[in-house]
């Protein structure tokens, strides 16, 4: 007897392979996906604006990609010791003005650029939940802890997503013909708001996401929440928080992803760079013993033997790395 559900996910036409680039954005669930990619040397650019969580921060992150805007800083606000922007994570945050805008507009010009070049766009919902600036009336990305009192905080409507989507899409479609976006909704759960609201949240972002791949061309979908939620749906899939998925069920999320996109090839790519990952993360008890020297030499000689073979990847970051280890 087989004691779970299954969720069944068609082939799809969208095919994932080291030699397409690839353009993620969302809530920190895509981090999750987004870090084992980029381990298994595919070519990510991930999170430019840093974790957002809800589908008109997003688009409104996309939309700066498109105009190619260059922050100044007029677009920051101090608080706190720290300059923040309303439309990034914390992480550009800095005492620094002109760091923070160098972080910030560097980031955003090579994303500018990827979204124009990117074979897929993924993209992660976590919450229909918005905080709006009251005085600036704008839907913020990250609120940087700014008193409650500074917000509105409401739920989107299926409406309204749908909209700016559609929108959103053409504009994306008119930089880039070929790209395809392939939407998926955060299996995390937002029980700050309440169990009920949670799901009412989740279930707008369901129907939006439905509605848009009825509507458009070359719109997809990801089933990670129903995975969580539905196949597994145990508590042992879960962290200690009993809200984020565990190591166990993000590879399991990993592998039901590849077994979707990947072709055969890809797979033979991951399994030969699993090998010099590992080597590479190797940490030896005596670092300078000749031993040691021996085996980074010899992690650098497959290192460039897999360059040579899949000229596609870049390896100059873990080339550098090596030689600096070997001086």
């Amino acid at each position: 007897m087989d004691f779970r559900t299954k969720i069944d996910i068609p082939t799809s036409e969208v095919i994932i392979s080291h030699r397409n680039r690839l353009l993620m954005l969302g809530s920190c669930f895509i981090e999750n996906i987004g870090k084992i990619l980029s381990d298994n040397k595919f070519q990510v650019n991930l999170n430019p604006f840093g974790i957002l969580y809800n589908p008109l921060s997003i688009s409104t992150a996309l939309n700066l990609l498109i105009e190619e805007k260059e922050f100044t800083k007029d677009d920051l606000f101090f608080d706190k010791g720290l300059y923040h922007s309303f439309y990034h994570h914390g992480f550009f945050s800095d005492k620094d003005s002109e760091k923070c805008l160098s972080y910030i507009n560097n980031e955003l010009k090579q994303a500018s650029s990827d979204l124009r070049k990117a074979d897929v766009l993924i993209i992660t919902f976590g919450t229909a939940y918005v905080f709006r600036h009251k005085e600036k009336n704008m839907i913020v990305g990250n609120c940087h802890k700014l008193p409650a009192a500074t917000f509105d905080r409401f739920r989107l409507n299926v409406d309204d997503i749908v909209k700016e989507w559609t929108l959103l899409i053409d504009k994306i479609k008119e930089i880039n013909p070929r790209i395809k976006i392939l939407l998926t909704v955060s299996p995390i759960r937002h029980l700050k708001d309440g169990a009920a609201q949670n799901q009412l949240s989740k279930a707008t972002l369901l129907l939006a996401i439905d509605q848009l791949l009825q509507e458009k061309e070359s719109v997809y979908y990801f089933p990670s929440y129903e995975l969580v939620l539905d196949e597994l749906r145990d508590y042992r899939f879960y962290g200690e928080d009993m809200i984020h998925p565990s190591p166990t069920a993000i590879q399991y999320i990993w592998e039901r992803f590849g077994d979707t996109y990947f072709r055969s090839d890809t797979y033979s790519i991951i399994k030969e760079w699993s090998k010099i990952h590992q080597a590479l993360n190797h940490r030896p008890i005596n670092g300078v013993s000749e031993e040691h020297k021996l085996f980074l030499r010899q992690t650098l000689l497959k290192i460039k033997a897999f360059r040579d073979k899949y000229p596609y990847i870049c390896c100059d970051s873990e080339l550098s790395e090596l030689e600096a280890r070997l001086l």
